[in-house]
């Protein structure tokens, strides 16, 4: 059952193996077990337990590509055949379901075992006396349409993005059940593992773990003996590198580890990524029997740190060790739709993307799943903030419903000591939106806060993790749920509400629970792998899969060409009327420029917001999907502009208006940053009005501001705000420079639009060369301004993208294999021959790569 127990030495738990096969047929076509066999249905074979859709994708007869199938309007079967050998002495087998979705039956050899009604809660089954030599496991997985169809009270409020408004009564995710935003296939099965474990000595019935601030360790355990043998002495171990500490813990004479705190000297503390080392600790406990045997619990990892959320004044910040954190990040999406599994390897490239975008918060949104234990390890281990919503959004829940309310107090038990422990957790969400949709869709004011979320949850929260920060609703406080002043937020004013960009500092924004959403458009290659190749804008496959809210009249596609208008000058549609490739180009840029300017402005000195999240880190399935990265993991135009505003060290330009124009310099790192800016105006792409420097001190962990007028010496109208005339200068940079010379970070800002006109030749040249290590360098450097300069070298991926140049400049990147993550150690080697070109967004010939 989910614990933070890992593993322990005297149990055997294996992956349930042997032959798997999945059958569908009519809802209550086939009663139970005993008329399966004369049911005569078509079984496909599967390689385990898994999905529906996942067994038949396995099989080749569907796909996402392929037509809609409705999986909710079928019953379906899965069944199995494994060997059984018992263990030597006494023990107990058990049969484990890590997660079954939706309403579910199982028999074992013909006999029922187990009934379910909720895929988000897991179950452990004795079994000992059902077990023989060869076994048959069988499920039924009911039709959710036939249920949903049986009548009920209807909710007191509409959910628009939703077809059947009484999936409030089932505990499933939305995934698949969300037509505009996720693809059409809803999860219906063994979604997570299914495994036999035999017990031998002991049962852990119970594990609690704790750890706080500076070294406290509470740790709890309940055992049950399974013969004779009995705890004489229990040890606690914690190590991390050289450091190993061990404490005797009192056995009492049941043979329990109550409650017991233990304080650990010396330990390093754990921090997001961003601020410092998230350091980790092994946890196990060593248990010598009666017997002389030694048994070990593996307790996982935990991590030292403090962390609060400070709510006063109407405002939301995350406290990590006494230091305010700008929570930047993303709403997590599970990497594959399909099956909810990810490999090790899919995990790590994700979490990679993520740490080297300086993203160190993700939000598991209500309308998701629960995710694997092999992601929570990783957002501790990469030091990545874990917003965690309970998986409940916008709807109107029967919480006066007595059997609804059991099945969530086991679902939340169950979720909540999955994450005790765990350092990277910062708030325990009651939910997504609720509370705004019943605001938004009219409900009275007394709706707008359901008990369950304000009054039973919280309860279940501090009493598994005490301490940890309870929230209600992503949307919540203020005079309504998303006031965006107060509180917590879902901010759409720059974005789907077509708010102009000054709106990111008028609205005040405290901390965007969600913001940012737009159309973003993939590289060529992942629009080319789309059914019949790559789509015009706008015809069937493009519109199928452009993200929309159900009903709407527009979709985010208009609202990225909004954006487009803003930051180029120009009408989206006149162009992509008659030059979809060109607008195809510009367009990947708009979101990223929308992006980088928006989190620029909530992270300088003055801003009053403490946290962004954007929807999506993932798309859910190819196409101009809501992600920064597409379904496939390869970094869109988004991510490399996101990741120059989310850097640990950054630097940003603001308008200011009549008082010119702000630079902001923000360090997250703990030591103190000396280094250099370097101001430069420039006009007509080329002519270079003026330079300036300044030698800057920015404090660890914090951030100052100048006027770019400081730098100068004499009065520049840098912002363009007092116009005499047409404006001195179209472009203003900055460069962030070490003291060695190498550059940390750069900005720029344009007077109006940002002029994207070609010109036949900029002087963009581009070499590459072997570094020390036996790497590959990429050498850029332009004569004239480069705009969002780009690489095609088949077989690798170059470290930054999407990034200007201003004439004169030289910037020299790392190459690495394409089927790498970007951030992944660049100094491997690689024989492959460098053969690719450069190009800008200003110029109409891509330069070859030269190399040296």
């Amino acid at each position: 059952m989910p614990s933070p127990l890992r593993g322990i030495t005297s149990h055997r738990s294996q992956p349930l193996g042997g032959e798997w096969a999945m059958a569908s047929c009519a809802p209550g076509a086939v009663e139970d077990v005993a008329g399966l066999d004369a049911a005569n249905l078509t079984w496909t074979g599967c390689s385990g337990p898994m999905t529906a859709a996942a067994a038949l994708r396995e099989a080749g007869t569907w796909s996402l590509d392929g037509v809609a199938r409705r999986f909710d309007a079928e019953d379906w079967w899965v069944r199995t055949r494994f060997a059984y050998e018992p263990s030597t002495g006494e023990g107990e087998s058990w049969l484990c379901f890590d997660g079954l979705a939706t309403i579910a039956d199982v028999w074992l050899n013909g006999a029922p075992l187990l009934s379910v009604e909720g895929m988000f809660t897991a179950h452990a089954c004795p079994v000992n006396a059902q077990l023989r030599a060869e076994n048959e496991l069988v499920m039924r997985f009911h039709a959710l349409d036939a249920a949903l169809a049986v009548k009920r009270p209807r909710p007191r409020w509409r959910v628009p993005m939703l077809e059947v408004q009484q999936y409030r009564w089932f505990r499933t995710t939305l995934l698949g059940r969300t037509p505009g935003w996720s693809p059409p296939v809803a999860a219906v099965g063994p979604w997570r593992g299914i495994r036999l474990e035999q017990r031998q000595q002991f049962d852990v019935e119970q594990v609690a773990l704790r750890a706080y601030g500076t070294g406290a360790l509470d740790i709890a355990v309940s055992l049950r003996a399974l013969d004779a043998t009995a705890v004489t002495m229990a040890t606690l171990v914690v190590r991390r590198a050289a450091y190993r500490y061990q404490a005797p813990i009192v056995v009492s004479v049941d043979g329990a580890l109550h409650w017991q705190r233990v304080m650990l000297p010396d330990v390093a503390l754990w921090w997001p990524h961003t601020h410092g080392e998230p350091a980790l600790y092994d946890v196990s406990v060593e248990l010598l029997t009666d017997r002389g045997d030694t048994i070990t619990l593996d307790l996982g990892r935990v991590g030292f740190r403090t962390l609060e959320v400070r709510r006063g004044h109407g405002d939301f910040e995350v406290v990590v060790n006494g230091v305010s954190i700008f929570c930047r990040g993303a709403c997590w999406t599970p990497l594959d739709v399909v099956s909810f599994e990810a490999s090790d390897r899919q995990l790590d490239e994700a979490f990679e993307q993520l740490v080297d975008a300086g993203l160190n918060m993700v939000r598991v949104g209500g309308t998701m799943i629960y995710e694997s234990d092999a992601f929570l390890d990783r957002c501790d281990a990469r030091g990545v903030l874990l917003w965690q919503d309970l998986m409940f959004a916008n709807m109107d829940y029967p919480e006066d419903d007595a059997a609804f309310v059991d099945r969530v107090r086991v679902e939340v038990g169950q979720q909540l000591q999955r994450l005790a422990g765990r350092p990277s957790v910062a708030v325990i969400c009651g939910n997504g939106e609720v509370e705004q949709q019943a605001a938004m869709w009219g409900a009275a004011r007394e709706r707008w806060s359901p008990p369950l979320f304000h009054q039973l949850l919280p309860v279940l929260v501090e009493a598994v993790l005490p301490g940890v920060a309870y929230w209600p609703s992503s949307a919540h406080g203020g005079d309504f749920p998303h006031q965006g002043d107060v509180g917590t937020t879902s901010y759409f004013g720059v974005g789907a509400y077509l708010r102009p960009l000054e709106d990111a500092r008028r609205a005040a924004i405290r901390f965007a629970t969600e913001c940012l959403a737009f159309a973003n458009i993939p590289p060529a290659a992942t629009l080319a792998a789309l059914p019949g190749g790559a789509p015009r804008v706008r015809d069937a496959v493009w519109r199928a899969r452009a993200p929309r809210d159900r009903g709407a009249s527009w979709d985010f596609d208009d609202v990225r060409d909004h954006y487009f208008a803003l930051v180029y000058g120009m009408a989206a549609a006149s162009l992509c009327a008659s030059d979809e490739s060109r607008y195809l180009e510009l367009s990947r840029e708009v979101p990223g420029e929308v992006m980088r300017r928006t989190i620029g402005e909530w992270r300088r000195q003055g801003s009053v917001t403490r946290g962004a999240l954007v929807w999506f880190l993932r798309d859910l399935w190819p196409g101009a999907g809501w992600g920064i990265v597409d379904a496939s993991g390869r970094p869109k135009a988004a991510w490399y502009h996101l990741r120059r505003a989310c850097a640990p060290v950054a630097v940003h330009i603001s308008d200011e208006g009549g008082n010119g124009l702000a630079l902001h310099v923000v360090n997250d790192a703990a030591d103190t940053l000396h280094a250099t800016l370097e101001l430069a105006m420039w006009r007509d792409g080329e002519i270079n009005l003026g330079r300036a420097t300044q030698h800057i001190t920015v404090p660890g962990r914090g951030g100052i501001e100048r006027n770019a007028v400081a730098l100068l010496d004499a009065f520049h109208d840098l912002s363009y705000a007092y116009r005499f005339g047409p404006p001195p200068q179209d472009l203003v940079s900055l460069r962030l420079v070490a003291p060695d010379g190498s550059l940390i970070a750069s900005a720029h800002h344009f007077i109006g639009a940002i002029p994207v006109a070609r010109d036949a030749d900029i002087g963009l040249s581009a070499r590459a060369h072997r570094a020390d290590d036996g790497a590959w360098l990429l050498t850029v450097a332009t004569r004239r301004v480069a705009l969002h300069v780009q690489s095609t070298i088949p077989g690798y991926r170059c470290s930054d993208e999407h990034f200007h140049l201003v004439p004169g400049e030289e910037r020299t990147l790392r190459l690495m294999p394409s089927a790498m993550p970007s951030a992944m150690p660049s100094a491997m080697p690689s024989a492959m021959p460098v053969e690719g070109t450069v190009s800008a967004l200003n110029t109409t010939a891509a330069i070859p790569i030269g190399v040296e």
